[in-house]
């Protein structure tokens, strides 16, 4: 890797790290907006304050907009979750392989 993808990979580590990131743009990746309130349900656990700073966060990383029904992934969000869908079929078969191991 180049040093100027490490340091793009180090940025974008850095935003998904953020307590909740994921989270906040997992619960978007149908494409259908959310208003703030349905986000935090859809979420769980997210206080408001963090839920509005993960927001601005990811807004300001062009991943997440506001439009007139609410929040939505933009197309570089929705890029980044399609990137990350893989990861729900690995948890799937990891968590079977887990539970494997505990029997």
């Amino acid at each position: 890797m180049s040093a100027k993808e490490v340091i793009a990979m180090r940025q974008l580590l850095d935003l998904l790290e953020s307590r909740y990131a994921i989270r906040v743009l997992w619960a978007l990746r149908d494409g259908h907006a959310q208003t703030f309130r349905l986000l935090q349900d859809s979420v769980g656990g997210i206080t408001p304050n963090t839920l509005n700073t993960r927001v601005k966060e990811l807004r300001e990383a062009n991943l997440l907009t506001h439009g007139a029904d609410g929040y939505v992934v933009t197309a570089s969000g929705a890029d980044l979750l399609r990137r990350l869908s893989d990861l729900q079929a690995f948890a799937v078969k990891w968590t079977t392989a887990q539970a494997k191991k505990v029997k």
